[in-house]
């Protein structure tokens, strides 16, 4: 098993924009193509434009396999243009790939 931490980093004023691209529109999206979600958060302290979420895959071939297929999906693609006609909501990405630890909960 492995996980993704993955943090997205809005341009100031844009953070409602992406949580709400993920709650309405990506969600399904992640859903079709095998996306295991663990969770989402918003950052508190010191990153009140940030929203951190939690995959999690079989394999770094499963991994790879659902991110290349959600990347060519027609759905995200026209998703991704209409969120952002007026501008990116994302200014960065920051992506880690964890292995849980033999006593970890996620086990």
């Amino acid at each position: 098993m492995v996980y993704e931490l993955r943090t997205y980093v809005a341009p100031p004023g844009r953070l409602d924009d992406i949580v709400n691209r993920f709650r309405t529109r990506t969600m399904d999206i992640f859903a079709r193509h095998g996306f295991d979600v663990v969770g989402f958060w918003t950052v508190d302290e010191g990153g009140d434009n940030e929203l951190v979420y939690l995959l999690r895959f079989d394999s770094p071939e499963a991994s790879l396999t659902a991110w290349t297929s959600f990347r060519a999906d027609p759905e995200w693609i026209a998703t991704r243009e209409e969120t952002e006609a007026n501008g990116p909501i994302v200014d960065h990405i920051i992506a880690k790939t964890m292995t849980a630890t033999e006593f970890s909960a996620l086990q």
